[in-house]
């Protein structure tokens, strides 16, 4: 599947927030957006040419739900420990405090944020050895 990329969506209670966060936390770049698609405003955001970038919407006059558990979770596998560390201290810098991981797993070796929205975020200092 050489040329794949992959796109997350999923709807948000509040775009500026969620855009926020994915912005200034993670660093993520703007990758396009627009108003009005049908009733729909949105916004997706990645690492220039990666390999995937997430797509935020509102639905205009309908509020998106919560997270519908903390085991909701984007990881990020960081082998890199001063990379790993950098992230960390700019999504605390952005005003991000970690929260307790439901699996405690994550606890291990990363450090779990949770967006606007009750999603999670986990940034694992490793690799993923599959």
């Amino acid at each position: 599947m050489d040329g794949v990329k992959l796109r997350v969506a999923r709807p948000t209670r509040s775009l500026a927030e969620v855009v926020r966060f994915y912005r200034e936390g993670l660093g993520f770049e703007l990758q396009g957006g627009f108003e009005d698609h049908a009733g729909f405003d949105g916004v997706m955001l990645g690492q220039r040419g990666g390999p995937y970038h997430l797509e935020f919407t509102v639905e205009r006059g309908h509020a998106a739900p919560r997270a519908p558990s903390e085991e909701n979770l984007l990881v990020f596998y960081l082998p890199d420990r001063a990379e790993w560390e950098a992230r960390v201290r700019r999504m605390k810098r952005a005003g991000f405090a970690p929260v307790r991981s439901r699996n405690p797993y994550w606890d291990t070796s990363g450090v779990t944020f949770e967006d606007p929205d009750g999603y999670r975020v986990v940034l694992y200092q490793g690799t993923w050895a599959r």
